[in-house]
């Protein structure tokens, strides 16, 4: 490939940055802030931050949350995720990377990806590929990145926003078949529209052990294509299931999952973790915070939400992660009469 020449696929990359910086908005109102929990005024605890060590993967992890996938594939994203990769193990947090999907057909892509693994050589790092990928080349990308787990996306909403996308949704065949040959924990993960009840059920009968609902009200990819296309599609912006309704789901069913889709502050993260999640994907906050501050920023971001979390555990009266789904909870009528109609 000409020196720089960048693909479609590369410049879609470049594009989904850009707009998802344009369209960052910390403050955007999402289910987590319908859902509140009850705080005794008397804890008898206190802050310990210890407690938020715990096992990932097999891998020992500072804290239960972790930056959730975002980039890989274009020269913006190799510097993106360098830096992401450094301050994982830094921080000694998981890092998942954006989707490797393009490098079944650009293996010359793969240093934007390998930078994060290079700065992070002994951490828990997370591959993502969508659901049509080759298993030969899912392999190649697992051992090329030395992966910790597989994330399979499941993007359907984006790609018919996606001017360019797929039309194509014949997707389970293909996911059966990573299952029987891939011999990594594999996670089915939603890209901001919310894993529903029905897919995670079918998939758990499938042997998916690991489920990341990423629910909406976060990074919207309707949105961010619609930028990008010719044709009105705003339509599709508010056909998401909210992130909170998408974790009952997934609780229902008694899976194990990852609680991501607009999570903003270190409350946000402590609500996941009292629905059930065990562990907490955070993208566009720590993007924009690099973004803003770089990689000194990023990293002061992260420790102090450490402390955040310490905190909260503390005077929500609890002294371990284990116990947090226990903490009560109540929730805003309109997100109460959507609990009561959808989850059975």
């Amino acid at each position: 490939m000409e020196k720089g020449y960048m693909s479609i696929r590369s410049e879609r990359k470049e594009e989904h940055l850009k707009l998802a910086q344009m369209f960052f908005n910390k403050q955007k109102y999402n289910s987590f802030d319908q859902l509140h929990l009850l705080r005794p005024a008397l804890p008898e605890t206190n802050v310990d931050p210890t407690i938020l060590t715990t096992e990932m993967f097999n891998k020992s992890v500072s804290a239960p949350f972790f930056i959730n996938a975002m980039t890989g594939g274009s020269p913006k994203s190799k510097i993106v995720n360098q830096a992401l990769g450094k301050v994982a193990a830094k921080e000694k947090i998981a890092l998942a990377l954006g989707s490797a999907s393009i490098l079944a057909k650009e293996d010359d892509q793969l240093d934007s990806f390998y930078v994060a693994r290079s700065k992070n050589p002994d951490g828990i790092l997370i591959v993502n590929v969508n659901p049509e990928t080759p298993v030969k080349a899912i392999h190649k990308i697992i051992q090329e990145l030395n992966a910790d787990a597989l994330q399979i996306h499941l993007n359907t909403v984006q790609e018919i926003a996606m001017p360019e996308g797929d039309r194509d949704f014949h997707w389970l065949d293909n996911i059966k078949e990573i299952c029987n040959q891939v011999n990594i924990p594999i996670i089915i993960k939603e890209v901001g529209f919310g894993l529903d009840q029905n897919t995670i059920h079918i998939l758990k009968n499938e042997g998916i052990q690991y489920f990341d609902i990423a629910g909406s009200g976060g990074t919207n990819f309707a949105q961010i294509e619609n930028a990008r296309n010719k044709n009105d599609v705003s339509y599709l912006e508010d056909i998401g299931l909210p992130t909170v309704i998408s974790a009952l789901m997934a609780k229902k069913e008694q899976v194990n999952f990852i609680v991501s889709g607009g999570v903003r502050n270190p409350l946000d993260i402590l609500k996941g973790l009292t629905l059930s999640g065990q562990y907490i994907g955070i993208s566009n906050v720590f993007l924009q915070e690099f973004n803003q501050n770089g990689i000194d920023g990023l990293e002061n971001l992260i420790a102090s939400w450490k402390k955040q979390l310490a905190a909260l555990i503390a005077i929500y009266g609890k002294k371990d992660l284990a116990s947090l789904p226990s903490i009560p909870k109540y929730y805003d009528l309109p997100l109460k009469t959507q609990i009561n109609q959808l989850i059975r």
